[in-house]
């Protein structure tokens, strides 16, 4: 991982140099430590770094990160690092800045995972960076889901790329975030649920720019959930070894073009016509 950094040095007379100062350059990034001392916590599976956090606050995400790695693993399998950094900064304004961004892109969001699309998956760049204001509003359920779905962020890396659609992405990792929770579509999809009632029933799968962040809140939370309820169709459907199946074989595209009208085609056998018109009737199956 390449940070971009400014130094400031000055020279002594008898020729020796200090540095100064050492921040971030110009519109990049903070590290964490820019933000203060840092606390260090490690779980079993998880090293967890936080600035104003107390120990027993740090103690509480390594537990959630330790359940997070094999409840991932027991979906996707075992061929990632199985290891978790997750980085808590003391408010949503050092989440922003640890992602080089405007505070207002993240009100709201509970935790973000940063990495490197396409990486080995042995030695990830991926970092889970926790918005602790959103995060702190969720329920002990919630709260696992989130660490769960940015966990399984991690573990598919290695097999997401400019071809994988962020329908699938984040729906994948939605899926392995409720998978064996006991949530219902009624539950977890309450704002599509409501728009299938009304007969709002969505006409094709959800686009890349439907999950901005700065967008419509809305939308983007209709987004995530059409992209689980694919997944979770997905599973239900042709089963969860297909599904993983179907995951990898997107990613093994080099661009978006085609990516998933081939996979559909090899891994599940059908077209891109037929899925959409049959995730729009389990929609109105699970929702209406």
């Amino acid at each position: 991982v390449t940070a971009a950094r400014t130094l400031t040095l000055s020279t002594t007379a008898d020729g020796k140099w200090y540095v100064d100062s050492d921040r971030p350059e110009k519109k990049s990034a903070q590290q964490l430590w820019d933000q203060g001392p840092v606390s260090v916590v490690r779980g079993r599976s998880s090293l967890v770094l936080g600035v104003g956090q107390s120990g027993q606050a740090l103690k509480g995400y390594a537990g959630l990160a330790d359940h997070a790695v094999p409840a991932v693993s027991d979906a996707w399998g075992t061929d990632w690092s199985r290891h978790v950094v997750v980085i808590v900064p003391k408010s949503l304004d050092g989440m922003a800045g640890l992602l080089g961004s405007p505070a207002s892109n993240y009100r709201g969001i509970a935790a973000v995972t940063t990495g490197e699309a396409g990486g080995t998956g042995q030695a990830p760049a991926d970092r889970i960076i926790v918005n602790p204001e959103a995060y702190g509003m969720l329920g002990p359920l919630g709260r696992q889901v989130v660490l769960t779905h940015e966990t399984a962020h991690v573990a598919t890396r290695a097999h997401t790329d400019p071809a994988t659609p962020l329908w699938l992405s984040e729906g994948y990792a939605d899926w392995a975030g409720y998978r064996r929770t006991g949530r219902t579509p009624d539950q977890a999809a309450p704002e599509l649920s409501r728009a299938v009632a009304d007969g709002d029933v969505p006409a094709a799968l959800p686009a890349d720019k439907d999950f901005g962040f700065a967008g419509d809140a809305t939308r983007l939370a209709q987004a995530y959930e059409g992209g689980w309820l694919a997944c979770r169709m997905i599973a239900a459907h042709w089963g969860e070894q297909r599904l993983d199946a179907f995951y990898r074989a997107v990613g093994a595209h080099d661009r978006r073009a085609g990516a998933v009208e081939d996979a559909l085609k090899k891994e599940l056998n059908t077209t891109l016509d037929r899925f959409t018109a049959q995730w729009r009737a389990y929609l109105r199956a699970q929702l209406g």
